[in-house]
Formats: structure tokens, sequence, C-alpha cells
């Protein structure tokens, strides 16, 4: 997955549409793999179905916020982690998401400002 540098070309359309791809399958393997270890500390600290550790952990997942109240102490602090992990994990994905994007944006508007001067 590496950039084009400053001064070397945009790469072609069909070029970039493969590396936005590769970083789309990247955020949705990471989303994936929170959504697991949510799913997992849910079903294993809060008692909850498999739908409903499912459904809790999108919800924190994508900062909406808790759709159960936790009982017990351990799921409590689970929910809190995840919270915290959350937070970080869903702008951290977006990040790499958009970053093809945004370096390409960058980079065309880089080159059209080098070509007038």
């Amino acid at each position: 997955m590496k950039l084009e540098r400053l001064h070397e070309r945009v790469v072609p359309l069909p070029h970039f549409i493969a590396r936005l791809g590769q970083y789309a399958l990247f955020s949705l393997s990471l989303i994936v793999i929170s959504v697991v270890i949510g799913m997992s500390g849910y079903r294993a600290f809060a008692d909850l179905n498999w739908i409903d550790s499912f459904h809790m952990s999108c919800m924190i997942l994508t900062g909406m916020g808790p759709v159960v109240e936790m009982k017990s102490d351990g799921a409590k602090i689970f929910s809190s982690c995840y919270a915290l992990y959350s937070g970080v994990a869903f702008l951290s994905i977006a990040g790499v998401f958009l970053t093809p994007i945004v370096h390409r944006l960058l980079h065309v508007l880089q080159i059209e400002r080098d070509e007038k001067a």
C-alpha cells in the first residue's frame, strides 16, 4: 500500500480504485475484528445472547451509546474499556479508509500548484 511521493505523477484512475479497494478491505477487516471483540466480551461478561452482543458492540463502536444496562461489575468494566477502545478505533479506521482519497486530492492540488509556478 505504497503511496506516490510528492514529485511523482498521480497514479491512473484504475490503479487508484484498486488502492481504494485495498484500504476499504483493510478498514472492513478492522471493523469486523472490533465487532467480534465486542461481541465476545458482551457475551462473556454481560451474559447477552449473540444478537444482543452484536447490537451492543455495533452501537458502542459507532459512538451511538449503550442499549443494554450492564448489571455486573465485570460487564461495566468491559463495557467501559470497549467504549474507550471504540472511540479511538472508529476514528482510526475512518482515517485509514480516507487516506487514499485525501492523499490523491492533496497530490493533485500540489501538482496543479507546481505547474502554475
